[in-house]
């Protein structure tokens, strides 16, 4: 796989993120089954959750929780 990152990104609803790649691939992911573990746990607050920002790679939140641009990715697009 070629070096990937988001370009793009709108929250939807839920716990659904609309996604654009620097390759053009545009989904709606839902990250409710990734959020798992100690980092994660205050994205569970759905009204935090919305508060994500967009670096130059990917989504984070103010509490250090992020996801791999890889693993959206592989969200996006099954592979």
């Amino acid at each position: 796989m070629d070096l990937i990152w988001v370009t793009e990104a709108k929250y939807v609803g839920g716990y659904k993120i609309k996604l654009i790649f620097n390759d053009g691939i545009k989904a709606v992911v839902d990250l409710k089954d990734s959020i798992k573990g100690k980092v994660f746990q205050p994205l569970k607050d759905i009204e935090y959750f919305k508060r994500f920002k967009q670096n130059k790679w990917t989504i984070e939140w103010d509490c250090e929780a992020d996801f791999a641009p890889e693993y959206l990715y592989k969200l996006a697009t099954g592979k």
